[in-house]
């Protein structure tokens, strides 16, 4: 992992804030004065501003969940079917946003909470894209509308609004991928519900750089390496955050 996202997943600093620190030789790696852009693995000695950094046994973790349907996202474990208990890790996690208990598909799961809060914090700039079936065919007008932007009502703000534009794509007659860059709750059964038609299934299949891949249902992995690397550069270069 690059020195300055392995500073900023530490929730030290930004990757900036540490490229500059790295400059001012704020930053050593095995006794020896850090280097811009340089690879670091979990064997290596790292100091920030004199102090050492904590080893991998003490690091952050980022879990990546394939959610069945049924399981609630929230951390109040009281709750039957919620996430935490689902997943019974061994230390104090936090999901990332929000699925819906009838929805499945991809959630991101961490104990760093300042990731949590840049991702929401920015969660209208960052892709999401799911697999949607409905009750029934749909028409070219329907696509159309959906990829322009459906009124539907603000229960916050007591008004109808209008979604972004989003991207969308039909697979079949009853089949259609969707790329979102907004996060209204429950937003793509309200746009189709605003059309006259009902979802029957609903899957996210991508986070911003992470995909389903060959992650089963019910199934987690960790993120790591280039993976974590690259979301954490999405995250970080965010002008939200």
């Amino acid at each position: 992992m690059r020195i300055n996202v392995y500073l900023s997943s530490r929730g030290l600093c930004s990757r900036r804030e540490a490229d500059r620190l790295i400059e001012q030789g704020e930053v050593t790696v095995n006794g020896k004065p850090a280097q811009l852009a340089m690879d670091i693995t979990d064997t290596d000695d790292v100091t920030f501003k004199g102090k050492p950094v904590a080893k991998k046994t003490k690091d952050h973790v980022y879990i990546l969940l394939n959610k069945p349907r049924g399981i609630i996202s929230t951390t109040e474990t009281d709750k039957k079917d919620n996430i935490i208990s689902y997943i019974h890790y061994p230390r104090r996690i936090f999901p990332v946003g929000r699925l819906d208990k009838d929805s499945s598909g991809l959630i991101i799961l961490t104990t760093d909470g300042q990731i949590v809060n840049k991702i929401l914090r920015s969660e209208n700039r960052h892709e999401k894209e799911y697999l949607v079936r409905t009750d029934k065919p749909f028409d070219k007008d329907f696509i159309l509308k959906m990829a322009m932007g459906v009124d539907i009502y603000n229960p916050v703000r007591h008004r109808i609004e209008v979604t972004k534009p989003c991207k969308i794509k039909k697979l079949n007659k009853d089949l259609f991928s969707i790329i979102l860059t907004q996060g209204l709750n429950r937003q793509i059964r309200r746009m189709v519900k605003a059309l006259g038609n009902e979802v029957t299934e609903l899957e996210r299949v991508r986070i911003m750089n992470l995909d389903n891949g060959d992650l089963s249902e019910g199934s987690w992995r960790y993120i790591e390496g280039k993976e974590l690397e690259t979301l954490l550069s999405l995250v970080e270069d965010n002008p939200l955050n």
